[in-house]
């Protein structure tokens, strides 16, 4: 689940020494807002600053949205791609989170892991096209798990009703073999 990253317009575009987007997976601290750091900024500069700064703040809300609701799907914490500032400082403009997406090892177990994926990928108050792609992924899993669910539960009342379930024991086993055809035609020879 990942969230896109900000693109500025060309009137917003930040000085020369601003730096291209970094991949990375620790939680740099956020802008300072000291005036040290701000003073010596356009106003192009400083507006660019506020817009990375708001963009930092969405994506981590995002991002912690979908942890939250994971649960122990959730394969690791939330991983950001930063964009450094004017002023030096790197901002998270997109991120994601992994999560484990593989079926349960029976229906029902399916069906719960597929309800908790969907609900951590349309967790956040804005989700993504990559979040609602996985939301669909997991309906397609929850519903496929119910038609695997109901196959079984129809094997298992038909063989209910041909005596050949579990609870009908030892008695079910001899009524079967007293129905069964013989496995060969008998034959009775007479000797004087």
């Amino acid at each position: 689940m990942s969230i896109g990253a900000i693109s500025p317009s060309s009137a917003n575009q930040p000085p020369a020494r601003a730096t291209p987007p970094v991949q990375g997976t620790s939680s740099p601290a956020p802008a300072a807002s000291g005036s040290d750091s701000t003073t010596n900024l356009t106003p192009e500069a400083l507006a660019l600053v506020s817009q990375l700064k708001t963009r930092d703040t969405e994506v981590r809300q995002h991002e912690q949205a979908h942890l939250a609701t994971a649960g122990g799907l959730a394969t690791s914490g939330a991983s950001y791609t930063y964009q450094r500032g004017p002023n030096g400082v790197d901002y998270a403009i997109g991120g994601e989170v992994h999560i484990d997406t593989s079926p349960g090892r029976t229906p029902q177990e399916t069906i719960e892991r597929a309800r908790t994926i969907e609900a951590a990928a349309l967790a956040p108050a804005d989700p993504s096209g990559a979040d609602r792609s996985v939301a669909a992924q997991a309906q397609q899993m929850e519903l496929q798990a119910r038609a695997e669910l109901a196959t079984q539960q129809v094997e298992q009342a038909a063989a209910r009703l041909n005596g050949s379930g579990p609870a009908s024991g030892d008695a079910a086993k001899v009524r079967r073999a007293y129905e069964a055809p013989p496995p060969a035609t008998p034959r009775l020879d007479v000797f004087a």
